[in-house]
């Protein structure tokens, strides 16, 4: 499927990849979802991979609430920029190393539900037409939406199936 560059498009999309990331998770044994099966990634299981998707969609839904709001702020918090931003995908993770997978599928679907609820406020213009808001620079806010939802998502299918052909293989 094309990047999404409308609204209905963009819906579609985050939620197919949502729902093909969901089949495959339902397709591991118990095992499998806790066990480090990404051996030389900055993720190690798939909890992390799940708990990465959420903060993204944190980020998302923070940075749109806050410049909303009146008040100006960048999509990455401080003290992180563009080239930076990995170290912060680093804490994430660390920040989750205690949280069961259970709860990281529920709250992947709890910040799925609250960025697609926030994306349908949005006109298919104020999504995908360029400086619609001045706080999205040259990038249009559809597009920080595709990013964090169905190309996020496409990126979490590619590496956990990946992950779990070389995962399997070894047995």
């Amino acid at each position: 499927m094309p990047r999404p560059n409308t609204k209905s498009d963009l819906i579609e999309a985050a939620n197919k990849n949502l729902k093909m990331l969901e089949s495959i998770l339902d397709g591991l044994s118990d095992e499998e979802k806790h066990a480090d099966i990404f051996p030389n990634e900055r993720d190690k299981n798939v909890r992390d991979v799940l708990v990465h998707l959420s903060e993204w969609h944190r980020l998302l839904i923070n940075w749109i609430e806050t410049n909303m709001k009146g008040v100006a702020a960048p999509f990455l918090p401080e003290p992180y920029n563009w080239r930076t931003y990995p170290q912060m995908n680093i804490e994430f993770r660390e920040k989750h190393q205690t949280t069961p997978y259970e709860d990281a599928a529920a709250t992947l679907q709890k910040t799925h539900t609250e960025a697609m609820r926030l994306i349908e406020t949005f006109s298919n213009d104020q999504l995908f037409s360029k400086n619609a808001f001045s706080w999205t620079g040259s990038t249009t806010l559809g597009s920080y939406c595709v990013s964090a939802t169905s190309s996020h998502y496409d990126w979490a299918i590619k590496d956990i199936k990946k992950a779990l052909k070389t995962y399997r293989a070894k047995f």
